[in-house]
């Protein structure tokens, strides 16, 4: 037996996040706070993890201030909610993602 479809396009929500992402995504000045910081960021390492990319550690900072997340439940939102990921620019299907000692360096 097969369920039957709802008719909902699930695709087409627009959740209340989704809309202020959005929103922060245009009116935030990501390449000049990049820039500003990138003097000051490490840029690789020889030992331990190579490091994530720049935009994502900060856009990841934003998520946490914006939803006042810890530094562990940043990480374990970096699992579960694909929109957080999406916005934080980490490719999709990625094996490594930023846990909580990463967002707290």
């Amino acid at each position: 037996m097969k369920q039957a479809d709802l008719g909902l396009d699930l695709s087409a929500k627009r959740t209340r996040k989704r809309q202020f992402l959005d929103e922060m995504e245009r009116v935030v000045p990501w390449s000049a706070l990049v820039a500003l910081i990138e003097p000051h960021y490490t840029k690789k390492s020889s030992v331990g993890r190579p490091p994530f990319a720049l935009a994502s550690m900060l856009r990841i900072h934003f998520l946490q201030q914006w939803f006042a997340l810890s530094d562990p439940a940043m990480g374990e939102a970096l699992f579960d909610v694909p929109l957080f990921r999406e916005f934080a620019q980490l490719p999709t299907g990625v094996a490594r993602l930023p846990d909580e000692s990463t967002i707290l360096r």
